[in-house]
């Protein structure tokens, strides 16, 4: 699967893990479709490296999980680092 296909997948990874921690995250929708990409990404190599999936097809479930869960995962790791700057403008 190629970069455009990555891109693709990482932007509605980005939507699916918004719609499964949902919240106001610093930043909006553009920053959490790009932590998608970044995440559907990071998670597709890292579950090749672990579990020796065969991420090259698009319509694969194993690639659609694993980039989920990676967009999942750096979705909390930036709402970690970032905390709660988008709420403290308004208190």
């Amino acid at each position: 699967m190629g970069i455009l296909g990555w891109i693709v997948l990482g932007l509605i990874a980005g939507a699916i893990a918004k719609a499964i921690m949902p919240g106001r995250d610093p930043g909006g929708i553009i920053i959490t479709m790009l932590l998608g990409i970044v995440g559907a990404i990071i998670g597709g190599f890292v579950g090749q490296a672990i579990f020796g999936t065969n991420i090259n097809t698009f319509f694969d479930l194993s690639t659609w999980l694993l980039a989920i869960l990676g967009s999942l995962i750096v979705l909390g790791v930036y709402r970690m680092v970032t905390g709660n700057r988008g709420n403290r403008a308004r208190a």
